[in-house]
């Protein structure tokens, strides 16, 4: 395992046999950036079987925490590529946040109070270990090369193919590809080959960031003070991370001295001012920050399509940078192995763009009011605040405006145009709406126990059919076979009650049936006897029926993938 202490761990450069080629070789896919979105990407595609080569300018894991808070919908994703335990195990684990308003605790919020659900609401786990795991499982895959010390100079757009200019140190060479994924950060050095640029604001202020090696009686929450005794006039926020490493962010004004204020000298007493003069501590890693809220106009340009903080950037509070750039690479990776497989138009990608950038603006909106909250501009909005806080801890609707920062959820693709919407007749009354992700649920597989989200997903569309007590469960699976021969074969999965006897009937391929052990499955779809749901890839509810019908599933399948 990783150890804190790895966080310059190198990988090995080697030269690029496309260094030595008479002509440039095409690859389908070529990811830039070896960040959690990149790799992400990278591995996404090549475990759907898409060449892919992955390039980062660099050979090492990001420096200090950088990222930690990480959400149960990017852990489901991590679980799909296969280091979602590692993550979990590594992670501390969290559900619960407290806010304060000086010296007394306002209120407390649960982010997932219902049970049954494989992953927790949030794990902090720092950037450099997300990353080590990933690349370590990137590594592994047939289909993905990896090239450090690989810098983008150039890019040039034809229109069957991109060519990179890509500078390493044996030189330069070109690089070609189908599409391009640019996953190069903030200041991406495709948007710039590009003349591209983000627009939005950019807040004054400054934050400095603490981690603090110790070992403390705090428990595993996210703890947030307003005017606290220790830090007046600002706000401080607190979270444990694994190796008894704790981040602390100072809010410290427009005026601080963003050098002055990551000195020992500066940093040491405000530390001693929260847990007190007689803490033992050691200080890991410190910056001083800013932040924008900002995106570009479009993330698709063609054959180069734009990911995480090269397409979009958000202040820290409420954890959405690399959590919606996760989900920007589980959109994205299924509609790429379909254009460049064949199977689906380019104008599938379209739809990556839009359905993100919707992303985008949502995260935008809730990033930006939150730091308005946080750093009030004005005395009038500073007691509209002050007022709110409270008022939070004796009135529930007071604790609905307070916003420390709205933590990351994902975002419902209501309006896609890859969704079928409801039929009049069809009524539901839950929260798996066409364009949301589908939840979980624990169930038995073959008699032992699994969480149903785990058999959904990866490179598939997913069709749920709830089995009533009175069917017969070999004939519905013989009737339901026929999704899993269309042109874009659909993995089946068959709910059924717990204790429901299968006399031992063998299942055609692709169908499986799954056991819903605690009846949870049927609540949260609100399942009647014939109720049939269609998953995307990335586990995004498409379309639903109170009956099926197969030729509707057809439609709903070619609307998904823009075959229609």
């Amino acid at each position: 395992m990783p150890t804190s202490e790895q966080i310059t761990q190198r990988f090995a450069y080697a030269r690029a046999a496309d260094h030595d080629a008479a002509s440039p070789a095409l690859y389908p896919v070529v990811v830039i950036g070896a960040g959690p979105v990149g790799l992400t990407a990278a591995i996404d595609l090549a475990q759907q079987g898409v060449r892919t080569v992955l390039v980062d300018s660099d050979d090492t894991l990001s420096t200090g925490s950088r990222a930690i808070c990480f959400a149960k919908r990017t852990l489901e994703v991590f679980d799909r590529l296969g280091c979602g335990a590692r993550m979990i195990e590594k992670g501390v684990s969290w559900n619960v946040g407290k806010v304060f308003l000086q010296d007394e605790l306002v209120y407390t919020f649960d982010l997932l109070p219902e049970t049954g659900h494989a992953r927790p609401a949030f794990i902090n786990l720092q950037q450099y270990y997300v990353e080590s795991y990933l690349a370590e499982r990137a590594m592994q895959m047939n289909n993905l090369q990896m090239r450090w010390k690989s810098t983008v100079t150039g890019l040039t757009r034809h229109d069957d193919y991109v060519e990179l200019q890509v500078e390493t140190p044996d030189g330069v060479y070109p690089l070609r590809a189908q599409y391009v994924i640019a996953a190069d950060g903030s200041r991406s050095a495709v948007r710039r080959c590009m003349g591209l640029d983000s627009h939005g604001r950019t807040f004054k202020d400054r934050f400095l960031i603490a981690d603090v090696k110790m070992k403390a009686p705090f428990p595993s929450e996210r703890w947030f003070w307003f005017d606290p005794p220790f830090h007046r006039n600002q706000s401080v926020l607190l979270h444990r991370q694994p190796d008894n490493v704790w981040r602390i962010d100072f809010q410290l004004g427009w005026d601080a001295d963003p050098v002055a204020e990551k000195q020992p000298e500066r940093v040491i007493p405000r530390v001693k001012a929260l847990l007190g003069d007689d803490a033992e501590f050691e200080l890991e890693w410190v910056s001083v920050y800013t932040f924008s809220c900002q995106r570009m106009d479009s993330f698709r340009h063609g054959r180069v399509l734009f990911t995480g903080d090269a397409a979009h950037g958000v202040s820290p509070f409420g954890a959405r940078g690399a959590n919606s750039g996760v989900q920007d690479a589980d959109n994205l990776a299924w509609k790429l192995r379909l254009v460049v497989n064949g199977d689906a138009p380019p104008a599938l990608l379209d739809t990556y763009a839009s359905e993100r950038e919707c992303a985008a603006d949502e995260n935008i909106l809730h990033s930006t009011r939150a730091t308005d909250f946080i750093t009030p501009k004005s005395a009038i909005s500073r007691m509209f605040r002050d007022a709110t806080l409270k008022l939070a801890k004796d009135c529930p609707f007071a604790r609905r405006v307070v916003n420390s920062g709205r933590l990351s959820v994902p975002t419902v693709l209501r309006t896609s145009p890859l969704n079928t919407p409801d039929e009049t007749a069809d009524a539901f009354s839950c929260a798996m709406v066409p364009g949301t992700v589908c939840t979980d649920a624990p169930v038995k597989v073959a008699g032992r126990d699994a969480w149903f989200l785990q058999q959904t997903g990866g490179s598939v569309f997913t069709g749920i059919y709830f089995c009533g007590p009175a069917e017969d469960v070999a004939a519905c699976a013989t009737r339901l076979a026929a999704l899993t021969k269309l042109s874009l074969p659909v993995r089946v999965l068959i709910v059924i009650s717990r204790g429901t006897r299968l006399e031992g009937a063998a299942m055609p391929s692709g169908v499986m049936v799954i056991e819903d052990v605690e009846g949870i499955v049927n609540t949260r779809f609100d399942a009647h006897a014939g109720t049939f749901y269609l998953l995307r890839p990335d586990q995004h509810v498409c379309a639903r029926w109170r009956a099926l019908d197969t030729a509707s599933v057809k439609a709903a399948l070619d609307r998904a993938t823009c075959n229609a």
